[in-house]
């Protein structure tokens, strides 16, 4: 069964990095600076393309990869459990347990962004990882064209069972120290985001971020409350799933808004 009817207002292309490891489908909406919005588990499922559909109507260009899973199928229980079991945390292209490694594909990623900046123009890429992606936008700023970097519910290093793994933010020294020079020397900021007591985003990862770039990480972090209730999991995907879109004026609303915004400021929409 196709699921892409889900993104019939998008254009879809391959693309495949300089080195040529790695060919995936990528779909795009809008005009104006890039915006690459990397998908949670289990796949780029309707509420993240709903966020990019947002990101493309604020006036940017939106960029939705597929890295995993099935395009445009919604998410389900047993879908999620079929995406883990057809090898998500063993692939290569994914390093989901270490603590101090960012995975291959975001080489991938980091390429991609500079083709949309190519085509797209203005002061660079908007980046957005969520859940099991989360950490990579941050991985993806040791490429100079991308300056708006978020991570929304960053869950990798997997199982945050031990203090160390539980403080890992999944990237390396060399992409931190990056990072950091880059926010001190193009005044660039980066933006994280979680639900309280979720249980794939430790309270002391966001602490490790806190603590490795102090004010040049803007935390929202949000109470479980806040979230949309009913569903499988506990509040957890704070820009797609547990998202209160009825709440209009509510966190998570805000959470969205902000997050647009940013993109728009730093990319120069």
């Amino acid at each position: 069964m196709s699921y892409e009817e889900a993104l019939s207002a998008y254009e879809k292309f391959d693309f495949t990095d300089p080195a040529g490891r790695w060919t995936r489908p990528v779909w795009r909406r809008g005009s104006g600076p890039a915006v690459i919005v990397i998908h949670e588990m289990p796949g780029l499922h309707p509420l993240v393309i709903r966020f990019a559909d947002r990101v493309a109507a604020a006036g940017m260009t939106v960029f939705c990869p597929s890295l995993f899973g099935e395009p445009g199928r919604p998410v389900s229980a047993g879908y999620g459990l079929t995406s883990m079991i057809n090898g998500i945390c063993i692939r290569r292209e994914f390093h989901a347990w270490a603590t101090d490694a960012s995975s291959p594909i975001v080489d991938w990623l980091r390429a991609l962004a500079v083709r949309v900046h190519a085509d797209c123009g203005g002061k660079g890429v908007g980046a957005v990882g969520m859940c099991f992606t989360g950490n990579f936008a941050l991985a993806m700023m040791t490429e100079p064209c991308v300056v708006a970097p978020v991570l929304s519910q960053p869950s990798l290093p997997l199982p945050a069972f031990s203090k160390r793994r539980m403080a890992g933010i999944g990237v390396s020294a060399g992409e931190i120290a990056c990072a950091k020079r880059r926010f001190a020397e193009e005044d660039l900021s980066m933006i994280g985001l979680r639900f309280h007591g979720d249980n794939f985003v430790p309270d002391a990862r966001f602490e490790a971020l806190k603590r490795t770039f102090g004010d040049r990480f803007e935390a929202i972090e949000l109470a479980a409350a806040d979230g949309l209730q009913g569903t499988a999991m506990a509040p957890h995907s704070v820009l797609t799933i547990h998202l209160r879109d009825d709440d209009v004026d509510g966190p998570t609303k805000a959470a969205e808004a902000r997050v647009i915004a940013f993109f728009k400021q730093r990319t120069g929409a």
